[in-house]
C-alpha cells in the first residue's frame, strides 16, 4: 500500500531529496547538449555554434509536442495503474504510444519540408543558416524516436520504476557524449556528426526504455482499432492542453533568438552558449518544479494546509539560496566560461554579461516553476496554462522588443528578465492566494458531505492529470485537461488577486 511519506517530517529535506534526485536524469541531457557546443567551438567558427543555436530553438519547439503527448500518456496509465485495472492501463497505453507516433510523423514532416523558412522565422540567414539546414535534417526525421522514447519513459514513471527512466536518459546521455567526438573530429563531420550523435542518443533512450515496459513490466496490449478510436477523446483530452502549454516556452525563446538575431551571428554564438549553460547551472531549479509537486498534492489531500503553505514558503526559499549561489559561481568563473567555449568579441561579451547581471535573476522563473506545479496539485491547472503561455507571450514579446529597442542587444536579456519577474511575483501571489481559497473551501464543506466528495473527485481529477516528465523542465509541470475558457480562467485569477482581506488568518 503507497504510504503518504509528505505529510510528515521536514518538508524542506523531502524537497532536497526529491529535488536532487530528479536533477540527475535531467541534467545528464542537458550536459549532453552543453557537450555539443564545447565540441564544435573546438572546430574554431563561431557560425557552427550560432548555427545550432537557431537549430536548437526549432528543435526545441518539436520536442515540447513530444513532452505534451507523454503528460497526457502518464497520467492515463497512472490513473488505471492506481485503479487496479492493468488491462486498461495496457491499452491506454499502446493507443497513447500509436497516437504518439503518428502526431510525430507528421509535425516532423511538415517542419523537415520548411526547415529553411522555419530558420529564416528566427532570424538565420547565409552560411550560418546553410549548417543549421544540414543539423536538422539529420534531427528532425528522428523525432518519432525521441516522443515514443519520452512517452515510454513516462509510462516507466507511471508505474513506479522511476531509476529505469531516469537510467534511460542517462544512457543516452552517455551514447551521446561518446560518439560526438567521433562523428565530429574522427570522421570530420563537423556539425552534421554532432546531429548523429544525437540520433543514435535518441535511439539508445527508446530502446532501453522500450525494454522496460515491454519486458519487464509486461504493459505492451494488443492493437484494436475501435478501442483506438474511443480513446482519442480522453487522450487529446489531456494531450492537446498539455502540448499547447509546452510549446509555449519554445515560442518565447525563439523571440528572444529572433531579436538576438538582429544584432548578429556572433551574439546568437553566445546565446546558444547561454542556452546550454543555463539549464546546466540551474538543473536543480528544474528539477525542483518536479519536487515540489507531490509534496503539495499529499498534504492538500490530507487537509494539512500549513504545510502546503510552508511547503511553497520552503520551496521559494530553496530557490533563491540556490539561484544566487549559482549566480555568484557563474559571476567568478564568467571570462573561464569565454574561455572554454573559445568565444569572441560580441558573443563573449554577452556571456559576460549575462554572468555578471542576468543570471540571477533566473530566481523568478524558478518561483513560476514552483506557483505551476502548485496549481496543477491544488485543482487548479488551468492557471499554470495561463500563466506559462501568459509568460511566453505578453511577458516576453512586448519587453523583449523594447529592451531591443532602448537597450541593445543586452536590453533583450534585460527585457526577458524583467517579464520573468513580473510573472514569477505574480504566480506566487495566486499561488498563496489560491492556497487560502482551497482550505476556506475545504471547511466549509466539512458540514456537507456530498459537497466532500465532489471536491475529492475534483482533486482527483486534476492531481491524476499533473504527471509529471523529467525531460520537460518547467514545461512538463504545465497545464493538462482542462477545458474551460482562458476568460474564465483569467477571472477567476482575477477574483483571488482582488478578492478583500475579510477574513482572518487561517488557524
Amino acid at each position: 500500500m503507497a504510504v503518504a511519506k509528505f505529510v510528515e517530517g521536514s518538508i524542506l529535506r523531502h524537497i532536497l531529496v526529491m529535488s536532487s534526485t530528479a536533477a540527475i536524469g535531467i541534467s545528464a541531457l542537458f550536459v549532453v547538449d552543453l557537450l555539443d557546443i564545447f565540441f564544435l567551438s573546438l572546430l574554431g567558427e563561431q557560425e557552427l555554434a550560432a548555427a545550432v543555436g537557431y537549430a536548437g530553438t526549432i528543435s526545441f519547439f518539436t520536442t515540447s509536442i513530444g513532452i505534451g503527448l507523454s503528460i497526457a500518456l502518464g497520467a492515463l496509465v497512472s490513473r488505471s495503474i492506481g485503479a487496479k485495472e492493468t488491462e486498461k492501463a495496457k491499452r491506454l497505453l499502446l493507443n497513447s504510444l500509436v497516437v504518439t507516433l503518428l502526431t510525430s510523423v507528421l509535425v516532423a514532416l511538415v517542419v523537415y519540408l520548411f526547415i529553411p523558412q522555419l530558420l529564416t522565422l528566427v532570424g538565420a540567414s547565409g552560411k550560418t543558416a546553410e549548417l543549421a539546414q544540414g543539423y536538422l535534417r539529420i534531427l528532425v526525421p528522428s523525432l518519432p524516436l525521441i516522443c515514443l522514447a519520452m512517452a515510454l519513459g513516462s509510462a516507466l514513471r507511471a508505474v513506479g520504476d522511476a531509476k529505469l527512466s531516469m537510467m534511460s536518459t542517462l544512457i543516452g546521455g552517455g551514447v551521446n557524449a561518446v560518439f560526438d567526438p567521433i562523428f565530429i573530429f574522427m570522421f570530420s563531420m563537423g556539425i552534421e556528426g554532432a546531429a548523429v550523435a544525437s540520433v543514435m542518443a535518441r535511439f539508445a533512450v527508446f530502446a532501453v526504455a522500450g525494454r522496460g515496459v515491454m519486458v519487464k513490466h509486461n504493459l505492451l496490449g494488443r492493437f484494436n482499432l475501435e478501442h483506438f478510436f474511443e480513446d482519442l477523446k480522453p487522450i487529446f483530452a489531456i494531450a492537446g492542453p498539455a502540448m499547447l502549454t509546452n510549446v509555449a516556452t519554445p515560442i518565447g525563446n525563439a523571440v528572444v533568438t529572433r531579436a538576438i538575431a538582429d544584432f548578429g551571428d556572433s551574439y546568437v554564438a553566445g546565446w546558444a552558449v547561454l542556452g546550454r549553460l543555463i539549464p546546466v547551472s540551474f538543473g536543480m531549479i528544474f528539477a525542483l518544479s518536479g519536487a515540489i509537486g507531490p509534496i503539495v498534492g499529499q498534504n492538500y489531500g490530507a487537509l494539512e494546509f500549513a504545510r502546503v503553505r510552508e511547503s511553497l514558503t520552503r520551496a521559494i526559499q530553496f530557490c533563491a539560496v540556490y539561484v544566487l549561489s549559482v549566480s555568484l559561481l557563474l559571476f567568478l568563473t564568467r571570462n573561464q566560461v569565454v574561455s572554454v567555449f573559445d568565444m569572441q568579441g560580441e558573443a563573449a561579451e554577452l556571456i559576460v554579461f549575462f554572468c555578471s547581471y542576468i543570471a540571477v535573476f533566473f530566481v523568478f522563473s524558478g518561483i513560476l516553476f514552483v506557483a505551476n506545479a502548485s496549481f496543477n496539485n491544488l485543482g487548479k491547472a488551468k492557471y499554470s496554462t495561463m500563466f506559462n503561455v501568459g509568460k511566453a507571450t505578453i511577458g516576453t514579446i512586448p519587453f523583449v522588443y523594447f529592451g531591443a529597442q532602448w537597450g541593445g542587444v543586452y536590453g533583450v536579456l534585460v527585457g526577458q528578465a524583467i517579464g520573468s519577474i513580473l510573472f514569477g511575483v505574480l504566480g506566487v501571489f495566486v499561488a498563496y492566494r489560491l492556497v487560502d481559497k482551497v482550505q476556506d473551501m475545504s471547511i466549509a464543506s466539512q458540514s456537507v458531505a456530498p459537497v466532500v466528495e465532489q471536491e475529492k473527485s475534483e482533486f482527483d481529477e486534476e492531481l491524476s492529470l499533473s504527471s509529471q516528465s523529467p525531460l520537460s523542465s518547467s514545461c512538463a509541470n504545465m497545464a493538462i485537461g482542462n477545458e474551460e475558457q482562458d476568460c474564465v480562467v483569467a477571472n477567476e485569477v482575477a477574483e483571488l488577486i482582488g478578492a478583500k482581506e475579510d477574513k482572518g488568518p487561517a488557524k
